[in-house]
């Protein structure tokens, strides 16, 4: 065999072992090339008529632009969800409305379904303490379906309340990757309160509102959780079983706080129950 039918064949070697990435990238530039060559004949014989691009830099115009389109939308896919963790006290004594709770939490997800389409994303932590020691997270989540299987499962258990427990973990998650919001819903403290006032001044400083929706008025939590939520930048409101309507509003209004901002919260408190108004009252004197 020649010498030359041997460089031949290595050459073939050479071109097969190339990876499929390279060979469509060589024949894009190669069809880029003989196509903006084709286009240079047919303006340099026809001429380009007055504010006509030629042919090879619309084909460049076309390429940047798709170009944008890509980055644009690797963009908006990295873009962070809004995050909000919401924790509950699943001790005895809220056992008689745990049911409510439980359906109220998908009125949350729903809520951000009517913000501005597509810019505005949720993820939702839940967390809760029962019994004397446990305290139990799920997995961050964008959907209601897993967190609503959560709360299907859980039950209430005789126990004390773990609220600093919940505000050093509100801190945790917050570190690791910003959190717009922390609910808690509770009806009792059982805690130094002084304790719980500088945890919650913490999240203050961390830039994470604490809001806190108490089942009843019992006095010493009352006070208590009112100054939580006024120390970390958040806002509190009671509720019983009556206020069903009020409580989903103030949970709408919580999620579309964490994800629009005070702006969508001022938006939406114009419709919904009047507690939102002085919510989104409390939060502007904050702002």
């Amino acid at each position: 065999m020649s010498d030359s039918n041997s460089d031949n064949n290595s050459d073939k070697r050479k071109q097969s072992e190339k990876s499929p990435g390279s060979l469509v990238s060589g024949w894009l530039a190669r069809g880029k090339a003989a196509l903006s060559k084709k286009s240079s004949q047919v303006n340099r014989q026809s001429g380009c008529q007055s504010g006509q691009l030629p042919s090879s830099q619309k084909v460049d115009a076309f390429l940047q632009k798709a170009d944008q389109t890509r980055a644009v939308a690797a963009v908006r896919e990295k873009q962070p969800a809004g995050r909000l963790i919401f924790a509950l006290d699943a001790t005895a004594s809220r056992e008689a409305t745990w049911d409510q709770a439980s359906q109220l939490q998908a009125e949350m997800f729903l809520a951000v379904q009517n913000l501005d389409a597509g810019q505005h994303q949720l993820a939702v932590q839940l967390c809760y303490f029962k019994g004397y020691a446990g305290f139990y997270r799920t997995d961050w989540f964008r959907d209601s379906a897993p967190l609503l299987k959560v709360m299907g499962k859980m039950r209430c258990e005789a126990g004390i309340t773990k609220i600093e427990r919940v505000l050093s973990h509100i801190q945790t998650e917050t570190r690791k990757n910003k959190v717009q919001a922390a609910v808690y819903i509770g009806d009792c403290m059982e805690e130094n309160p002084d304790r719980l006032i500088q945890k919650a001044g913490e999240l203050r400083l961390l830039g994470v509102p604490l809001f806190i929706f108490q089942e009843g008025a019992e006095p010493s939590a009352k006070s208590c959780f009112q100054r939580m939520a006024d120390v970390s930048g958040g806002a509190y409101a009671s509720f019983d079983n009556s206020s069903a309507d009020q409580l989903r509003d103030l949970l709408k209004a919580v999620a579309i706080y964490a994800g629009g901002g005070l702006s969508a919260l001022q938006q939406f408190s114009q419709i919904a129950h009047p507690a939102v108004a002085r919510l989104s009252h409390q939060l502007g004197g904050k702002s």
